[in-house]
């Protein structure tokens, strides 16, 4: 396809790469929105049943996810842990960052002071900001029986 400025005879030697650009960007795209979907959270591989809370929020990912199943397993980040290794990796992200917080998940047929135990350990190895996930609980309008 020539151009009106090429004479008859001549070769065109530009290249378009506007429909090139066009195409990686629609690739580009598609992967950054498949790759999210791909790859669930930590907290999202374990299998458990979150608690309601009418008063529950949604709060960015802290750097600590700590999750206990319902047979009673330790989970940090997504990896199983005994107590021994929960608190050495805890130590480890305090020294690494002093304001480090956590997310504590627990199934909701595990005993109260385990939760209770899990959550003290935490503090006292310096992590003073420890949020309890929980399911957000519908709530009826008011006048709805």
């Amino acid at each position: 396809m020539a151009s009106a400025n090429h004479s008859r005879g001549t070769l065109m030697t530009d290249i378009n790469v506007t429909p090139l650009v066009d195409i990686m960007l629609v690739l580009l795209i598609v992967f950054m929105l498949t790759s999210g979907a791909l790859t669930p959270s930590a907290d999202q591989q374990i299998p458990i049943e979150l608690p309601t809370a009418a008063s529950g929020e949604t709060a960015p990912r802290p750097p600590l996810s700590i999750v206990i199943d319902a047979r009673g397993g330790l989970h940090l980040d997504g990896k199983l842990v005994d107590n021994r290794k929960l608190k050495a990796a805890i130590t480890a992200r305090v020294q690494a960052n002093t304001k480090a917080s956590a997310v504590l998940s627990a199934d909701r047929r595990i005993d109260h002071g385990t939760v209770v135990g899990v959550v003290d350990t935490v503090r006292q190895l310096g992590v003073t900001d420890v949020a309890i996930n929980t399911r957000a609980q519908e709530i009826a309008p008011q006048g709805a029986p």
